[in-house]
């Protein structure tokens, strides 16, 4: 795998992750922990939920979509964290068995001007099932090392 910096990412170019299956005991397991509703917990539950069945949390949704992207090892020498995310859209329920891909494309980015060592790269990322059906949504910034510290 070629490393990439900063420096190499380019305004308007896209990703496309591998897919990722949900399974029943993932959503289970992840909402006893940080989302402990009855539609992410209790199938009979969820049967009677305005969802009819169960589903993942959306926290979990982006989570495992953000997975997705970084399996793709674009940032594996380059990433610095992240100062945030915007913008974040649930668009349709995630059930046991689906499969997610992301696709991730760079909106924009600017050089740091006090440290030129790094820079900030803008994301959209774009979470679909195996229909490709827009599952969730969000953008992100992404603080990437530059190449030889931008000099």
């Amino acid at each position: 795998m070629t490393e990439r910096y900063f420096d190499d990412f380019e305004i308007g170019e896209e990703f496309v992750s591998p897919g990722i299956t949900i399974t029943e005991s993932m959503i289970v397991e992840y909402a006893l922990v940080y989302d402990p509703q009855p539609f992410h917990l209790d199938v009979a539950a969820a049967q009677k939920s305005n969802f009819g069945g169960l589903i993942a949390s959306g926290l979990q949704t982006i989570a495992l979509g953000f997975r997705a992207f970084m399996m793709l090892g674009l940032f594996r020498v380059c990433s610095m964290g992240s100062p945030g995310m915007d913008e974040i859209r649930w668009m349709r329920p995630v059930r046991p068995g689906d499969t997610l891909h992301t696709v991730t494309s760079v909106l924009d980015k600017k050089p740091s001007r006090s440290k030129p060592d790094r820079g900030m790269l803008f994301t959209q990322f774009r979470i679909f099932n195996q229909r490709d059906e827009e599952v969730a949504s969000f953008k992100c910034m992404h603080l990437l090392a530059r190449r030889s510290g931008g000099a």
